[in-house]
């Protein structure tokens, strides 16, 4: 049972977090989709890796996230506990005490990036240290209540993971990472925007400026189709760098013609029903999209050097 302490701040009696509470803190759904885009950074990346070292990095990138979802949660407990898909996470819910995920975060920040500094180099530690910085500081305690392109900005902090792999891998950023980092980033505003599209009542209440409910519905939808343009142009550059092959050439040029037709179908909507069924369609293979096209990228890279293509 939660209560609510001198400050005012949502409190936990001690004794009731499990472990799943504390890896819920982590925000594992969110930390495979790191995980997974970080792996594929490290494996497309030039000169390859120790197996045993390349576990470590991805480890190590596996804890910064989950170190960033505690942080997060800890700092938004009192928007969480306004929403309803959040109100049930740890801390609103009143299993963990804000303090104890403040200090998971803290120490699992610090545990994860020297932990990736040791075991490969300190440029790739470096990149961890300032995207779990970037989305803990920047975007949780400034942007996300701050303006309404809190997604458009925050989003960098998602989209480092592949970067993150590749300087691993190689001890530098080179233009085929900065691709990689750019479809995430593209990605994220119409994936985001498409929730709060048809979270939007959740969103106000909890005083969070997403797009829909400062510049509206209409204004949110131009967005996400332009944003979306962008992203499928973009997904195509990997052919035209030479860091990928006709099987991933196909696979961008399908999943893109779908995530353009479900933008295309949330912009036509105008009665309320279907455009907020057509925000979550568009949510959801949004997560589908971003899936495939680094799955694309890998299964790719495997075909290239076992010669089946």
């Amino acid at each position: 049972m939660a209560y609510v302490d001198d400050h005012g701040q949502i409190a936990a009696v001690a004794g009731e977090a499990r472990a799943e509470d504390y890896f819920a803190l982590l925000k594992p759904r969110v930390m495979s989709l790191v995980v997974f885009t970080a792996l594929v950074g490290l494996l497309l990346a030039p000169g390859g890796i120790n197996p045993v070292v390349g576990f470590v990095a991805v480890l190590s990138i596996a804890v910064g996230a989950g170190a960033s979802g505690a942080l997060n949660m800890w700092y938004d407990a009192d928007i969480d506990a306004r929403m309803s898909r959040t109100a049930n996470r740890p801390i609103p819910a009143g299993r963990i005490d804000r303090d104890h995920a403040l200090a998971m975060g803290l120490v699992l920040s610090a545990f994860s990036v020297v932990l990736l500094g040791l075991a490969t180099n300190w440029l790739a530690a470096g990149l961890l240290a300032f995207t779990i910085f970037f989305y803990a500081v920047i975007y949780t305690m400034w942007l996300k209540r701050a303006t309404p392109q809190n997604i458009v900005i925050g989003g960098a902090a998602g989209s480092f993971p592949p970067m993150i792999g590749w300087a691993a891998v190689t001890g530098s950023v080179s233009l085929e990472a900065c691709v990689l980092f750019l479809i995430i980033f593209l990605w994220t505003p119409p994936h985001f925007w498409a929730l709060a599209l048809y979270k939007q009542s959740d969103y106000g209440a909890a005083g969070v400026p997403m797009l829909p409910n400062v510049a509206g519905e209409g204004a949110t939808k131009v967005q996400i189709l332009l944003y979306s343009v962008v992203l499928v142009a973009v997904s195509l550059l990997p052919p035209l760098l030479g860091f990928s092959g006709l099987l991933y050439t196909v696979a961008a040029a399908v999943t893109g013609a779908l995530f353009l037709l479900s933008a295309g179908r949330l912009f036509r909507t105008r009665e309320n029903v279907a455009m907020k069924k057509a925000a979550r369609g568009l949510f959801g293979y949004s997560l589908s999209y971003l899936f495939l096209i680094f799955l694309a990228l890998l299964v790719d890279r495997v075909a290239g050097l076992a010669g089946w293509l």
